[in-house]
């Protein structure tokens, strides 16, 4: 029976390997397409999805480490803010974000590794500490893994694969 790092480290590397595949094909200008109403396009999406990857991996479960964000200067070099993750901006700043798929896919593929880095050598101890995440309060660091990073992931994954939809595009699968 597999433990608790090992379905986190599959759930994790699938999650990543689905939104890789279902960005892989895509032009600049389907990733940046904006859908009619209050929701976003697929590369705000993604980048979300990664950055909120990145900064609970590095950031929050290993004590303040810079994310991959900081440290690969992925920020000046997407011309995106150094801070911001998508949570908590407003529908018109989320919308106004542009985005490059090559360097979508080049930061998705270093968060990838560095988190399955992490997974693969973290302490089973470790991730059973409580973590406070707001808003959601306190919980074990494998259920932040969990809920924040995989089951959060895989909902956006959901809301890029409804606007390859709306572009004709179909699914990745």
């Amino acid at each position: 029976m597999a433990d608790i790092r090992e379905l986190l480290i599959d759930g994790i590397d699938q999650m990543n390997d689905w939104l890789d595949n279902a960005l892989k094909d895509l032009t600049n200008e389907h990733v940046n397409y904006l859908p009619e109403g209050k929701t976003t396009s697929i590369g705000f999406n993604a980048w979300h999805v990664l950055r909120t990857q990145d900064n609970i991996t590095n950031f929050v479960l290993q004590d303040r480490k810079p994310p991959v964000w900081i440290e690969g200067g992925y920020a000046d070099r997407m011309g995106l803010p150094k801070v911001d993750q998508g949570t908590g901006m407003s529908m018109e700043d989320a919308r106004a974000l542009k985005f490059d798929n090559a360097a979508l896919r080049e930061y998705l593929s270093a968060v990838r590794g560095s988190t399955l880095d992490y997974l693969k050598v973290a302490p089973m101890d470790r991730l059973d500490e409580v973590q406070m995440i707001r808003p959601l309060g306190e919980m074990p660091k494998w259920k932040v893994v969990r809920q924040v990073m995989m089951t959060h992931g895989f909902m956006h994954l959901g809301e890029v694969n409804a606007i390859k939809g709306q572009l004709g595009l179909g699914f990745f699968i």
